[in-house]
């Protein structure tokens, strides 16, 4: 059994349908336009009476309230500028570091060793990242590391945001997901683990956040593992030292971080 008041609701909806479709065809001049004028602005008030919830794959109709012209938009766009949603900007393609490797590990370490703030234990199942503010008088990042018997995951991000201090600082968490719940209260995007993690955590950064180079595990135990980047703008550089994958060992990293003009 079908109410009356949901007839009268089909009909004034497959009305409303024809007339669209006869407006259609007087746009491509195959109907004269005193036949296409059916859908008037009482046959709006009619559909909008009975509209039901915007769902994906809704049509919007729009007719202007002078020449009576119908716009039809799929509810499934983006438009931004109707209703006042302004789309996420992505941040700028990062351009490739240049990375190479020496074999000086004992000397490397030995003064290392010797100097403040340049040692410190990754411990297992933490991420360490290192926040190098972009400096005023630099052009450039660099970086050398290395650590003891066993390898570690490195990886260099760059965060898109204003630089009030160019002192650098070491923030620990106890694994990469920590940091995404970090991220998240921050309103910012999340980081997407991507691959084994006993390669090493390997990620794409969104939202502020752009991608130097992945996270992956380098061979720092043989070979001072060494690279610099060119400042893309104004920023902090985020140096992560990752040693999530690893269950039972904790990893001694000697680290040098400067930058150059």
């Amino acid at each position: 059994m079908v109410s009356p008041g949901s007839k009268d609701a089909t009909e004034d909806l497959r009305k409303a349908a024809s007339a669209l479709e006869n407006q259609a065809l007087v746009e491509q001049d195959l109907l004269p336009a005193n036949q296409g004028q059916i859908f008037n602005k009482s046959s709006i008030m009619q559909m909008a009476k009975y509209q039901v919830p915007k769902r994906s794959g809704d049509i919007i109709m729009i007719q202007s309230e002078h020449t009576g012209t119908i716009d039809v938009l799929s509810s499934d766009l983006e438009s931004a500028d109707l209703l006042g949603d302004h789309r996420k900007v992505s941040p700028p393609l990062m351009a490739p570091p240049c990375i190479w490797t020496f074999a000086k590990v004992k000397e490397f370490k030995s003064k290392l060793g010797k100097e403040k703030n340049s040692r410190l234990v990754v411990k297992r199942g933490e991420v360490v990242t290192i926040r190098v503010p972009t400096h005023p008088e630099g052009k450039r990042v660099c970086w050398e590391f290395a650590t003891d018997d066993y390898d570690i995951g490195f990886g260099v991000y760059f965060d898109w945001t204003s630089v009030t201090s160019t002192d650098i600082t070491v923030q620990v968490s106890d694994s990469s997901e920590d940091e995404e719940e970090e991220d998240d209260e921050e309103g910012i995007e999340e980081p997407v683990p991507v691959g084994d993690v006993e390669r090493g955590s390997r990620s794409s950064l969104r939202g502020r956040y752009g991608e130097v180079m992945p996270v992956y595990r380098r061979d720092s135990h043989r070979d001072v593992q060494a690279g610099s980047h060119d400042y893309p703008g104004e920023g902090i550089y985020l140096l992560k030292f990752d040693n999530s994958y690893s269950l039972l060992r904790n990893k001694t990293l000697y680290f040098h971080i400067y930058y150059t003009s």
